[in-house]
């Protein structure tokens, strides 16, 4: 199955309270490997932006009141993101904007499998901070450009954390050690291994002669 990466963002954190979606995106994932497939698109919310939202995100009224609305890109998206599991970090948010956009549409909710990285994450540290930069942090992913939380910029880095939670890394590889940093010079289907050189009676002849001189200089 493909994967589709999945993140909004919005005017305000509750839908019981109007709040609605101003932009989403979705990057695909074929094997864990991000396909050439996006979804991406900014929203007219038909409301203004609160002022905790435009500082996450910042997007302007003026901005947001010149691109689509829902209803016009709603076809696309749901054909991009059929019979495809959906990966979202905190999958609850994300989720009930979407089922509200959905439903004011008269459409019926998601019904997509879904991955929460967030319960990934906490299942995996409990106790630690599960937020997207604390992963990255974790996973020494550079996430210098999310200066501002955008959907296809957090796709993108949560991609990278998805593979890191379910211990695949990018190439994936079939290793016995768990020491990686050299892992990308070695093909997907080979495994790392020492060569054993036994040496030969020469060899063994000078090296006990090495050991009895310097045992002698050593003890006494």
């Amino acid at each position: 199955m493909k994967e589709i990466v999945l993140d909004t963002e919005t005017t305000g954190i509750s839908v019981k309270e109007g709040h609605r979606i101003v932009e989403i995106g979705c990057i695909e994932l074929d094997n864990l490997t991000p396909t050439k497939n996006k979804f991406h698109c900014y929203l007219n919310p038909e409301r203004k932006v609160s002022e905790k939202a435009f500082e996450v995100h910042g997007y302007t009224d003026e901005f947001l009141s010149k691109q689509k609305k829902f209803n016009q890109v709603v076809g696309e998206f749901l054909e991009f993101i059929q019979n495809k599991r959906l990966i979202i970090h905190n999958a609850e948010f994300d989720l009930s904007h979407l089922n509200n956009e959905l439903s004011l549409l008269g459409e019926k909710n998601l019904t997509n499998e879904i991955i929460d990285t967030l319960v990934l994450a906490r299942n995996k540290y409990p106790g630690s901070p599960g937020s997207l930069d604390a992963l990255c942090k974790r996973y020494r992913i550079d996430n210098s450009r999310r200066t501002k939380h955008t959907a296809l910029i957090d796709c993108d880095l949560l991609a990278k954390v998805y593979i890191n939670l379910i211990d695949q890394k990018e190439p994936t590889l079939n290793l016995q050690s768990s020491d990686h940093e050299f892992s990308n010079k070695i093909s997907s289907n080979d495994e790392y291994c020492k060569k054993i050189i036994k040496p030969n009676k020469e060899e063994l002849s000078k090296h006990n002669n090495y050991l009895k001189q310097n045992l002698k200089k050593n003890y006494f």
